[in-house]
């Protein structure tokens, strides 16, 4: 399995909505609402890699309130 951290900023004031929207989706193991220069933390996996994208590109980028993501995979060899 291919796992990422998803950081997210959102809208002010819709970190937690994003957040529970968030872990509601397929392939999202973890959402949570941080402080810092990101608001929502998303640790994600998917089999195989273009799947990772989808879900990324497909489902997480269009919840409402978000405004920017930045995917950081995990790397294992």
């Amino acid at each position: 399995m291919v796992e990422a951290y998803v950081l997210v900023q959102t809208e002010v004031g819709r970190a937690d909505q994003v957040a529970s929207a968030l872990a509601e989706l397929d392939g999202v193991l973890a959402a949570d609402a941080v402080t810092g220069p990101y608001d929502v933390v998303v640790h994600v996996g998917a089999r195989p890699v273009d799947d990772l994208g989808a879900l990324v590109l497909g489902q997480i980028a269009v919840v409402p309130g978000i405004v920017r993501t930045v995917t950081c995979t995990v790397m294992r060899e």
